[in-house]
This record gives C-alpha cells, structure tokens and sequence, in this order.
C-alpha cells in the first residue's frame, strides 16, 4: 500500500515575526530552512513513497530555493488555498491520481519529527483507518474568566496535544474534506477534527516533545539554541592493540572474565588483553598516553593486579574532559580458549565499568588459522575500537 505524505506550507507565519516578513517555513535553522528539513525527515524515511508540498502561490521562488534541490519522491508543489483546510484539500486532491492507499499530513513548522514517529503513526493506520501523533496533557488546566482570572480547573484525564504527522486511508479523509467544503463546514484546525466530524474512528500514538511546531519568534530561538546544542559536540573513534604469551598456569583473563585454561597469559598485570586493548582504545579519544604510561609495568603496585582497574581509569578520565562512551567493539586473536561462552560475562562486565549496555559492546573472537604466533598457540591477541562524544572544542 503506497503512502503519501502532504506538508502543509502554505501559510504566512505571522506570530514568527521573522526578519524581513519571511514565511517562518523558509527561515534558516542552523543554515537550512524550517521546510527543507522537515521535507528532508519525510524523504528520508524508507516507508514514505511519495510527498507533495503545498505553498501559498507567492512563495515558489522561496520553495525553490529552499527544497527544490531535493528531488527523489518529492513531486512538484501543489498552490494552496485560503485557509490551512483548503490547502489540505487542495493537496489531496492533487495527490489523488497517484493512487495513494494512506497519506500522512504533516504542518511544514515541525522540522524536528523523527523517525520513529512517522513509523509508529504507519503503523497506527494498519489496524485503523485514522491515526495521529498526541502527547498527553501533564499540566494542570485552567479556565480563564473576564481579567484573567480563573473561574475553574479543567480535568486533565483523557486529554491530549495533538500534533503531526496525522495519518489516514486516502479516499477517506480525502472525502471527509470534498465534504466538508460543499456543505461549509469551516474552522477545523487539523485534519483529525474533519475526521472525527465526519465519522472517522481516529487512534492516538504517543509523539514527542521534541515533536514541536514553530509558531513564535521564541519558538524559532529556541530551535536555534537547540541546534547549536547538538553540534556542540563532536564524536571521536580510537583504537587499541594488545598481546601477550602464554606461560604455565590454568586460567586466563579475557574481558575482565577468568576462564579455565591449560594456561596463563604472561604479564605484569593480569595480562588481560581485550581490557588493555580497550583501555587504550578509550586512552586514544581523549589523546591521554597509553596503558603504559599510566601504568608502568615497572612499577610494582601493578603486579598481579586486575586490568579492570586500568578501564575504570580509563573511563574517568573520559568523564573528567566531558565526554560519554558511545559504543566499544573487541576482537579477540585466538586458536583456544572458546570466546562465546563467555561474551555475556565479558558484556556484563565492561558494561557495569563503561555505563554501557550490552548492544553498545561489541566481543568478537576469530582464529588466526594456525598462522603467526597466536596461531601457534604462544599467546592470545586482541583489537579494541572505542566510539567517544566529547564537547567540541575550537583547537
């Protein structure tokens, strides 16, 4: 079943008090326009087939400029009409020869709607012919009489903020709209009024916060704050290397794991490879040394000592310059011992020092096919990716 999506941009914005009277959806955020990006969200997401733009008809040098580059599933704009009902029935109208199954119409000023609610109101349209993003009502609700005052406290138990995308079978709604027009039913301010007034059961999933519509020039400052506050970060990949050799003993330390072994792995330390590895990993985002710098092997506080202490280290000095521990990957160079029985422990353990969960540490184990030194089976290597995002910094 195709879906469609109609973004609704054909109004003037005249609350946004934008600079030079400019139609808030073709304001710059962060260097791209209001509309772009929320064309850009639709055109992006693997489940919408086609989408259609409505402007006003004086806007199609500034729609141009803004998303007319983008090409792909976006079709050509469609002129909307007086009022924000009119331009959604204009659309759909103009959408309909494409044989759309559902559509999801959507307000131009909410550039910030994610994937995941786009899937989710998708899904919403499977098991009902309407479906909307909403946010349940947390705040107390008043009712104002003469001079502001309140007269009465509204229960808030049912209610809910609608937002957009709201999601529909096409020939529904489409209808809803044609007769809505002919018999002047007027002043509905979204699309899932018209369908409730037209007898459309309509299903609420949950939205956003994040999901908000531009409407004031405050509004639009505090997108732009947000999206400083999103660049102001920066991600940095780092990696780590380790090996030991085996000497006499009965077990090995492998993720801060001990597992049975015919023997032990040499080293000042426990000699845990896949935590100096890491260790090291985590050392090379923040540009702090090495292992062997902050613990040197010629120091005798390190003797036998565990290599989880080496990550804990690690870690803090992550934290200390602001930074957050995104994801880590391992790879353990072995012929023996077996890693899989193990991986959820070594998970568990790097987890419970990292803050991570176990999707974001990555454990994988391959053999060197009898080549090279691990091959022969004289010691045990192992490779350590580390993912960081730390404030970005002007150097």
């Amino acid at each position: 079943m195709s879906t469609a999506a109609l973004i609704v941009a054909a109004g003037r914005g005249a609350r946004a008090a934008t600079a030079g009277g400019l139609p808030k959806q073709y304001t710059l955020l962060g260097g791209v326009s209001i509309l772009r990006r929320t064309v850009d969200a639709f055109l992006m997401h693997p489940g919408i087939d086609a989408i259609a733009v409505v402007i006003h008809g004086d806007d199609r040098d500034l729609y141009d400029t803004a998303v007319g580059s983008a090409g792909g599933k976006l079709q050509r704009p469609i002129i909307g009409g007086a009022t924000r009902q009119d331009s959604v029935r204009l659309g759909l109208q103009a959408l309909s020869p494409g044989g759309h199954g559902v559509v999801l119409i959507h307000d131009a000023a909410r550039p910030f709607v994610s994937d995941s609610i786009i899937t989710n109101v998708i899904a919403g349209l499977q098991s009902s012919p309407a479906a909307i993003t909403a946010m349940p009502v947390t705040d107390t609700l008043k009712h104002a009489g003469s001079g502001h005052t309140v007269d009465r406290t509204i229960e808030r138990t049912g209610l809910w903020r609608a937002q957009t995308p709201q999601g529909f079978h096409f020939g529904l709604i489409l209808d809803a709209h044609d007769r809505a027009h002919s018999e002047h039913a007027v002043g509905m301010t979204d699309d899932a009024a018209i369908a409730e007034w037209a007898g459309i059961p309509v299903i609420l999933v949950e939205g956003a916060e994040s999901n908000v519509k531009l409407t004031t020039a405050e509004d639009l400052r505090m997108a732009e704050a947000r999206l400083r506050a999103a660049t102001a970060s920066e991600t940095r990949t780092a990696s780590g290397y380790d090996i030991h050799r085996f000497t006499s003993g009965d077990h090995v330390w492998l993720g801060g794991v001990r597992i049975p072994h015919t023997q032990r792995l040499d080293g000042h330390s426990d000699a845990d490879v896949v935590l100096h590895a890491l260790t090291d990993a985590l050392l090379g985002t923040i540009g702090d040394g090495d292992i062997g710098q902050h613990f040197p092997p010629s120091d005798p506080q390190w003797k036998g000592a565990a290599s989880i202490l080496f990550l804990k280290d690690a870690a803090r000095r992550v934290a200390e310059r602001g930074g957050r521990i995104v994801n880590v990957d391992m790879t353990i160079l072995a012929e023996a011992p077996k890693i899989g029985p193990h991986r959820a422990a070594m998970q568990a353990t790097i987890g419970a020092v990292l803050n991570l969960a176990a999707e974001r540490i990555g454990i994988k184990a391959t053999t060197m096919e009898g080549l090279g030194a691990v091959g022969r089976q004289e010691g045990i290597a192992a490779l350590a990716t580390a993912s960081v995002e730390l404030p970005r910094t002007d150097s």
